[in-house]
């Protein structure tokens, strides 16, 4: 038997924990320290009390007051408007989640009712799945718990959001308030208040998952097989959740954002976030809901779905075989060291270094990157060092394979530093720093359409190494610990997720101080600081959603191989006809829910640029700001689009593993699976690329920071026009579709891992039982056909033979009245063409009503064939003898055992 780990069971149980807390206790301090930030007048220098503490010096005074604006006017307009998209964000926030709770609700009765049914709802205990020779808890049990994992990730996955949403829109008009003071203060403001939600996220999500990992013990026992196939549900929660949060938020943001750059400042020519523009709050609104709750939810959703991947096949290696409890939960000790390391590098941005000037703000930003993976790569080591046993076991596709300690620590450390550099080459696409950028933005001397070309290009471009990255990270991982290796290689690409989320959530920050500046009337000084600090936000959340996308890579493969070992599947064939049709129909989702989504966009889009318009055209005095538009009519626009337009994608999504697991089996699956990976990936990083190219085009030529950058402006330029035009189509991409394909590949693999028992068992029924299916249709379909041919020629025959009875009677009886048209006529003839047409059309009705009553045959006897089908070998027939003898008159009865 191998040595055991170096850190025993009581301080692992005792680690976690205390890291998880220490995590939101750093995230309550950054609040505090926030919160120092009053949304009320300061006494000015010289004051009672006004100077007490401050330093001394020019640089403290506010430029409100050096320009002799009124103080207290301003920060009341701040503290106004903060109030406004605070109630827009939470309003909309509260009827999602009513959409949402009520979808949870019926998924959590499906995965009960599809689990359950496996071993039909039985309490006996059952053979293991893997370890035949061992005993496992009921399958009516991993139905129980695997709801209640589902309902605990959904309900973490909201909160998450929402507790995101409510910081950021609690920081906003407090970083705006800071810029007066200086970049640096206004810096320092919008990263602690990311880092709160940063911490806050990562730190519940790994109490809860240990709390639950737990309390499930306490029933499983030593039945680790059970006790993490029912946590799976855990991530399923996440996931699913993050959906509906990505694209319900997605919808709702960009439909306000486009609907205000097209009007406002290619029609209007009035500059971005303009209070005299009616979408203005509804923008500002939708970067709290799309771009902090959903984005909160989606790395939630990847962080518990990689966890969950690896522990599912760490249970059925040499950890879970001889319960060594130390080494078993070592992703959760990679998390908590994650915390730990995050909590170091937030003080280099916060309280080690200041920013004195703009063009400190990237670097500062970019150093946090480094400075967390190099952190995180020590961890990492110790971690591995004193939680795992040097040599070991990994379960891979039936067999075990024998891995050392530092085989281990590589796989999570490539997945690290692969992020980092999926993260910088983001970067180079995606910054006006470098040269992509500013050729897409030189590209709109000539007009919209090359703007578009070059954005394209550069969008298709930038996914050669990522995909470089990620391949080569799958490949070494694989190689050294198999599956396993992957998922704690995707694990080791989140496990700097407070400090992304921080990076993250810093952005759209800036942007609505950015935007609560110009409402509010503020110096263009200050607007000008906002701007550097929300150019430097673009560019790290296009960072952001490629860490995202590459673990979500990572994370799929890993549930893939999850799923394909739960299934019973000994090799995915992509030349066997049901492996490969699906693989094709897996290829084409992305593209199906890419459309959906944009085409959701467009429509609520079209909708918010003609009421926009009409406020325009109708409201006196309003563009002269004489008169305050009607922003609620917006904001219910967008909410009510985004509601209803979130749902076709997100049934998409859920229902495609339960129709192709339960008509078309595990094999097809597995091909939808793996084509929805190695399409939706590509996809992704090219529409998130893309459309962060050409917004960061358009403040590129906005800044006019450089001499080229002049050449194409000002703003209201015709390069700056089509530069907007580009980011209008690019805002879709980048904020909804990009970011919501890896929950997608997420989502449907980690899905149908929780439903793997019930299609092993039950799925494939069409490949099955298609030739009777088949010939069962045809035989109805022909019957049909006859029925109504007869129907036909019976009225054909029926409508003659009442002719000409009518005739011959209508010639011997004569009711002959004198009518003026001179000459006697039997009037039973002059209603003959009636007659004729009325028996005509009561036959086509007969024939109709017959039709219609074959077809409703039809369809009843198909369901209640498909229905015994299904069942066929749920039940068995048992046919009973009469009971009173050969003698007596026959009594043929017949019970149904279950």
């Amino acid at each position: 038997m191998a040595a055991a780990a170096i850190l025993p069971e009581l301080a692992a149980q005792v680690v976690i924990p205390v890291a998880a807390a220490v995590g939101i206790a750093f995230a309550v301090l950054q609040w505090a320290l926030v919160s120092k930030v009053k949304l009320t007048a300061e006494p000015r220098r010289g004051e009672a009390g006004g100077a007490a503490g401050g330093k001394s010096g020019p640089s403290d005074y506010l430029i409100e007051e050096e320009e002799g604006l009124n103080d207290h006017n301003v920060v009341s307009k701040c503290a106004e408007i903060q109030t406004a998209i605070s109630e827009g964000a939470t309003s909309f926030l509260f009827t999602e989640y009513k959409y949402v709770g009520l979808f949870m609700s019926i998924f959590a009765v499906l995965i009960f009712l599809f689990l359950g049914s496996v071993e039909g709802f039985s309490t006996k205990s059952q053979p293991c799945h893997y370890s035949k020779d061992k005993t496992c808890k009921p399958a009516l049990a991993n139905a129980i718990f695997s709801t209640i994992a589902f309902v605990l990730g959904a309900v973490t996955s909201l909160v998450s959001g929402f507790l995101g949403m409510k910081i950021a829109t609690y920081a906003n008009a407090r970083t705006t308030l800071e810029a007066r003071k200086g970049v640096g203060k206004a810096f320092i403001t919008a990263f602690r208040s990311g880092a709160v939600m940063g911490f806050l996220l990562a730190a519940s999500g790994l109490l809860v998952l240990y709390i639950a990992i737990n309390l499930f013990g306490i029933y499983y026992g030593d039945d680790w097989e059970g006790l993490f196939e029912a946590i799976t549900g855990y991530g399923l929660g996440g996931s699913s959740m993050a959906l509906f949060g990505r694209v319900g938020g997605g919808i709702y943001t960009k439909a306000a954002d486009v609907g205000a750059d097209l009007v406002g400042k290619v029609e209007r020519n009035i500059p971005e976030d303009d209070p005299r523009n009616p979408a203005v709050i509804a923008d500002n609104v939708g970067d709290n809901v799309g771009d902090i709750a959903g984005m909160g939810s989606d790395l939630f959703g990847s962080y518990a779905e990689s966890s969950c991947a690896a522990l599912v096949v760490a249970s059925i290696s040499s950890f879970g075989i001889n319960h060594e409890f130390t080494p078993m939960v070592y992703p959760l000790l990679v998390s908590s060291v994650g915390i730990i390391a995050c909590l170091i590098t937030t003080l280099f941005a916060t309280d080690f270094f200041e920013i004195k000037a703009v063009s400190e703000i990237e670097p500062a930003l970019k150093k946090q990157l480094i400075i967390s993976t190099a952190v995180m790569t020590v961890g990492i080591a110790l971690v591995s060092w004193l939680g795992l046993p040097y040599t070991f076991t990994i379960f891979n596709f039936g067999a075990q394979k024998t891995v050392q300690s530092w085989q281990l620590f590589l796989c999570v450390a490539v997945g690290l530093w692969a992020g980092l550099i999926i993260g910088f080459v983001t970067e180079y696409y995606t910054s006006n720093a470098y040269s992509p950028v500013q050729d897409v933005a030189d590209s709109c001397r000539t007009g919209a359409a090359t703007n578009v070309i070059f954005g394209l290009a550069l969008g298709y471009k930038s996914v050669i190494i990522p995909i470089f990255a990620i391949a080569f990270s799958i490949f070494l991982s694989f190689s050294l610990a198999a599956m396993y290796g992957v998922a704690v290689a995707a694990l080791g690409m989140l496990s700097t997720i407070a400090t992304g989320l921080a990076i993250d959530a810093y952005g759209p920050i800036s942007d609505n101080a950015g935007g609560i500046a110009e409402m509010a009337g503020m110096s263009h000084r200050i607007r000008e600081r906002t701007d550097a600090l929300d150019a430097a936000g673009n560019t790290t959340a296009a960072i952001g959603k490629g860490f995202a996308i590459g673990s979500a890579a990572l994370v799929s493969l890993a549930l893939f191989g999850a799923f394909v070992s739960r299934a019973a599947i000994s090799t995915v064939d992509v030349l066997t006809p049901k492996v490969f049709i699906g693989l094709i129909v897996g290829a084409m989702l992305p593209y199906w829910f890419s459309a959906m989504t944009m085409k959701s966009v467009g429509s609520a889009a079209l909708k918010m640029v003609e009421e926009v318009r009409r406020q325009f055209n109708t409201i006196p005095g309003l563009m002269e700001g004489t008169t305050k538009p009607d922003y609620a009519t917006c904001v219910k626009i967008s909410t009510d689009a985004s509601i209803k337009e979130m749902i076709p994608p997100g049934a998409l999504v859920m229902l495609t593993p339960l129709i192709v697991g339960i008509l078309f089996g595990v094999e097809t699956l597995s091909g939808v699976l793996a084509g929805a990976l190695v399409s939706g990936v590509q996809i992704a990083i090219s529409a998130s690329n893309t459309g962060g190219a050409w917004d960061n085009a358009k403040k590129y030529i906005e800044a006019g920071a450089s001499e080229h950058a002049r050449t194409l402006g000002p703003k209201g330029s015709d390069p700056h026009k089509a530069a907007v035009i580009g980011d209008t189509i690019g805002d879709p991409l980048k904020d909804t579709s990009g970011p919501s394909l890896n929950i997608l590949i997420k989502l449907m693999a980690v899905e149908s891992l929780v439903f793997a028992p019930f299609f092993a068992t039950h799925g494939g029924i069409l490949f099955k039982w298609l030739r009777d299916v088949i010939v069962v249709i045809l035989f109805l379909f022909f019957l049909l056909i006859l029925i109504v041919i007869l129907a036909l020629a019976l009225t054909l025959i029926i409508v003659p033979v009442l002719i000409l009875v009518i005739v011959i009677f209508s010639t011997i009886v004569v009711i002959t009245p004198s009518f003026t048209i001179g000459f006697r006529v039997p009037i039973l003839v002059l209603i003959i063409p009636f007659l004729f047409r009325g028996i005509f059309i009561t036959s086509i009705i007969v024939a109709l009503i017959f039709s219609i009553l074959i077809v409703s045959l039809l369809i009843v006897i198909i369901i209640r064939l498909t229905i015994i089908l299904v069942l066929r070998n749920r039940f068995s027939f048992a046919f009973a003898e009469n009971p009173l003898g050969e003698g007596s008159k026959t009594n043929l009865s017949f019970e149904m055992r279950y």
